[in-house]
């Protein structure tokens, strides 16, 4: 039994707003199938979908899926399953969905999908947990069949930006390069390094979680296998520098030679004292 998905309260959006301004080159281009009447229609289409699915700057020859390109040029598949068949590529996964947390997934997503950021923190818990349960693939399902993707592109129209008033466009956004993915590289590259490389690198009071891992589990097995003991300073200095000194034999008994000393005849000092007295 699959969890239920938790109720969000939705936030003025831009796209939630009816707007009154004037059409210009900001406002999407939406590209429709059945407005695909030429191959090079069917092309502006399909790369469409690369730009909104895989990001604008990321598309290259090796992302291309010519099975879903080949099966939308023959209409075999609708424009939606196209879309599904992008998220649920290898390339999606390798590009976005390993290099996030599964919050900015979510929101990631939801710019790409359906064409509007995620309702703060709450509607990307909501939906980390469908992510958690069903995976990536269940999480795309999820996405492309909701209310909201029908409502607003349904099965013919490439998903897009929806009144983008503000700021550079969701397809611009790379997700490799937030704070995530950044620390995940700094904590790949601690692998196989010192405690003084550690120590460079970090600033400040050093964490000792990340001086743990630079340092090899191995280490650290042997390291617990050690065993100091005990010792009491005074008491082993002592007996250390007593077992070196030779003390000598002063008694009577142990005296094997006669002193080398003679008695001398010592003069008195009345001796000096004249027993005449000189006139």
């Amino acid at each position: 039994m699959s969890l239920p998905l938790l109720e969000v309260t939705p936030k003025t959006q831009n796209q939630r707003v009816e707007g009154y301004d004037v059409p210009d080159e900001d406002d999407p281009l939406a590209y429709r199938r059945t407005d695909a009447t030429s191959e090079s229609d069917v092309n502006e289409l399909i790369w469409a979908g690369y730009r909104q699915i895989f990001s604008e700057h990321l598309i290259l020859e090796s992302y291309r899926q010519p099975f879903l390109e080949s099966q939308l040029r023959n209409r075999a598949i609708s424009v939606r399953e196209f879309v599904r068949g992008l998220g649920k590529s290898e390339t999606y996964r390798e590009l976005v969905a390993e290099t996030n947390s599964n919050y900015r997934l979510v929101d990631i997503s939801f710019k790409r999908f359906l064409g509007r950021s995620s309702y703060g923190k709450d509607e990307q818990i909501a939906w980390s947990i469908v992510i958690a349960t069903k995976g990536l693939h269940g999480f795309i399902d999820a996405v492309v069949d909701s209310d909201e993707y029908t409502q607003n592109f349904g099965d013919d129209v490439i998903p897009y930006q929806r009144r983008r008033m503000e700021g550079r466009p969701f397809n611009l956004v790379t997700p490799r390069y937030d704070d995530y993915w950044r620390d995940r590289l700094f904590m790949e590259g601690l692998q196989g390094r010192s405690f003084y490389t550690v120590r460079k690198y970090q600033s400040g009071e050093l964490d000792r979680k990340v001086i743990r891992q630079a340092i090899p589990a191995s280490f650290l097995s042997m390291a617990q296998t050690i065993l100091v003991p005990q010792m009491n300073y005074q008491r082993d200095v002592a007996r250390a520098t007593s077992s070196n000194v030779k003390i000598p034999n002063m008694t009577r008994e142990g005296t094997t030679t006669k002193p080398s000393v003679k008695p001398v005849s010592v003069s008195l000092p009345y001796r000096y004292i004249p027993t005449v007295p000189k006139v």
